[in-house]
């Protein structure tokens, strides 16, 4: 699992996929694909790809949660460890694509 998978799930579900880091802080990649570490006010001192190899644990968190709606049940955030995250992931590696059919 890369960070670039983890985008790529982000933006085609419109997921905040979050997980801890090993300093406390968390790293959040938003439904842009873009991973933020909240709070973060220095050039860090971690490397995220080496970080998130390290993760066990991550929480999924519906993009459109984040804005009132209305609706009485709003998606929640749930939990996954990364066997699931892992799952999720089969269909946006690289290789697990639908081949290219050429034309003849």
């Amino acid at each position: 699992m890369k960070l670039a998978d983890l985008r790529k799930l982000s933006i085609r579900q419109q997921l905040r996929i979050a997980f801890r880091l090993a300093n406390g802080q968390e790293c959040v990649v938003n439904e842009r694909g873009v991973a933020e570490v909240p709070g973060l006010d220095h050039i860090p001192d971690f490397n995220l790809e080496q970080e998130l190899a390290s993760a066990t644990e991550f929480t999924l968190d519906p993009a459109g949660a984040h804005v009132q709606t209305g609706r009485k049940a709003a998606p929640q955030a749930r939990r996954i460890g990364r066997g699931e995250l892992d799952t999720m992931l089969a269909p946006v590696s690289p290789g697990a694509a639908a081949p290219d059919h050429e034309e003849e």
